[in-house]
């Protein structure tokens, strides 16, 4: 009975450490996801890398991103950061 009053305040520390720091971290990774998979033609968005530009085409995995007049570039879904307006 005493080794389990000594876990108490652990068990505790868990649990605060999971509702302050582990599951906002889940929810922010969740809405990233959502937002590279919704991701169309068109939109303003800004890579990890901090470039902005407007989508000009999707494929599967990566997207080609037109940064000026004759300039596209291929990125990873993975590398847009977030869309511009959002």
């Amino acid at each position: 009975m005493e080794q389990l009053v000594q876990l108490v305040p652990i068990i505790i520390l868990f649990v605060a450490m999971w509702f302050i720091l582990i599951r906002p971290a889940q929810k922010r990774q969740k809405a990233t996801v959502q937002m590279q998979s919704n991701l169309k033609k068109g939109d303003r968005v800004i890579t990890v890398g901090g470039l902005h530009g407007e989508i000009d085409a999707i494929e599967d995995t990566a997207v080609y991103i037109k940064v000026a007049d004759n300039t596209r570039l291929k990125f990873e879904r993975q590398a847009i950061g977030r869309v511009e307006g959002q």
